[in-house]
């Protein structure tokens, strides 16, 4: 089994993956450049009067007297044979010199005026300038023969450690701002991409959360999303369709079921009353009530799914009486007292008569089932639209009162109820706003409250 992906950022996933793109890309652009630069054998900067420094440099000695002269170095060779206008001009402070090549009357004489100087690059006026004339660099070094002042205008072939070097310096530099301002650039735009091109994905997302399995036919809207997501939409919808006509083959099935034992359970009631009284009758005439129970229950299911009836004022005290009158026969029958109580001559609430009646039916023979057979089943309307339907039997557990709501849940494994009654009293009360809840009896027994908004007051 696969561990479980955490969920991640998109907008951060594409904007580093888009920086690390221009990155790569633009080091694979330098490597090439470079690898172009290296293989043609060609400098990248032609101006290196510092190699023809570098090289004198290291050459340059002096002798038992005191002049200056130059080892015969391979750099040095190298050196005059790649630059055949070599020339340079050597001197110290004491006045001692050593030259080579051609070097220009302009700067044979300008040295011991720029001895406090330690390095400079000397030129040419501007409108008399000759472009054969390159100028001219200047610089003091340590060497062998003490600290020297070394001038010349050669351009030297660049090292290729240090051509290298430089091109990768360029390069960078040229590089690095560039990549510097994509990078700000894409974590700031693609953010600003990733939010107007899933807009539409909020939208559709508060669609699905306000889906309510109750209602049949709701879809999330494609608008305004990319194509990318377009597919997982749709599939959605095709996975809400299913379960819609799934939904409704099952509420088909229940709905018929429910019909077809209709008539045999009203002629099973016919022949049960023409047995002669006694504890069988009872007994069969009570499992036959079930029966009806379970049907009716059966098409509550239906009817409480698809209300679409207006609500209008009701009247809780007319329904518990409705209630009382048509139960009481099977309350006695099964060895109870059934008692109506009230507070005052009316108590309403918004909600549709039919299914108040089925909820408050429930109660009542779901009290009659598990009452015990002793004592009296009382039904209390209160003034704040609450409906007590009170036992004096076992009761109900503290831990098994929240289970009792669930569909087929049974307190006893062999108990004959189907398990469907309460929890359409809960969907009822769901349905008009309320709650259902258990309590202790006052007897011992169990009280089913059924609480309701009431009615708003009228001018």
């Amino acid at each position: 089994m696969s561990a479980h992906a955490e969920p991640y950022c998109l907008r951060s996933r594409l904007s580093w993956r888009l920086i690390s793109l221009q990155a790569g890309l633009l080091v694979a652009l330098a490597a090439l450049v470079i690898g172009a630069v290296w293989s043609s054998g060609l400098p990248v900067i032609e101006r290196d009067e510092d190699r023809v420094i570098d090289v004198v440099q290291w050459a340059l000695e002096r002798d038992a007297q005191g002049s200056l002269f130059l080892r015969p170095t391979a750099d040095l060779k190298q050196l005059r044979e790649d630059s055949p206008d070599l020339w340079f001009l050597v001197r110290d402070r004491q006045g001692h010199t050593l030259s080579e090549g051609a070097v220009p009357d302009e700067f044979t004489a300008i040295g011991d005026a720029l001895d406090h100087i330690s390095q400079a690059r000397l030129g040419w006026q501007m409108f008399e300038d000759d472009p054969r004339k390159p100028p001219v660099r200047m610089k003091r070094v340590n060497t062998d023969a003490g600290n020297l002042q070394i001038m010349t205008a050669t351009q030297g072939r660049m090292s290729g450690a240090k051509a290298l070097f430089g091109t990768s310096l360029t390069l960078l530099a040229i590089a690095l701002p560039g990549l510097l301002l994509m990078a700000a650039a894409t974590l700031v735009a693609t953010p600003m991409v990733v939010r107007r091109a899933f807009a539409g994905l909020d939208t559709t997302a508060d669609q699905a959360r306000a889906i309510d399995f109750r209602q049949r036919g709701s879809r999330l809207s494609a608008d305004h999303l990319p194509r990318e997501v377009a597919p997982l939409v749709a599939a959605i919808n095709d996975a809400l369709k299913r379960l819609d006509d799934g939904y409704s083959r099952h509420q088909r099935f229940v709905a018929d079921a429910a019909h077809e034992l209709r008539t045999p359970i009203a002629i099973l009631n016919t022949r049960l009353e023409s047995l002669a009284d006694g504890p069988e009758k009872t007994r069969l005439l009570e499992d036959s009530a079930r029966l009806a129970t379970l049907a009716e229950q059966l098409l509550d299911i239906q009817r409480v799914d698809q209300c679409r009836n207006p609500f209008t004022r009701v009247d809780l005290i007319a329904i518990a009486r409705s209630v009382a009158a048509d139960l009481a026969p099977l309350a006695i029958a099964a060895g109870y007292e059934l008692s109506l109580e009230t507070v005052t001559e009316r108590v309403e609430t918004s909600g549709d008569r039919v299914a108040l009646e089925r909820a408050l039916t429930n109660l009542v023979q779901n009290a009659i089932q598990h009452g015990g057979r002793r004592g009296t089943i009382t039904i209390h309307v209160g003034r704040a639209a609450t409906i007590d339907v009170t036992d004096e039997g076992d009761g109900i557990p503290p831990d098994q009162r929240a289970l009792i709501f669930d569909p087929f849940y049974r307190l006893a494994p062999l108990d004959r109820g189907a398990g469907l009654g309460l929890n359409m009293v809960r969907e009822i009360a769901r349905l008009h706003g309320g709650h259902v809840a258990v309590l202790d009896g006052p007897n011992g027994g169990a009280c089913f409250r059924l609480t309701l908004p009431p009615a708003p007051l009228v001018d």
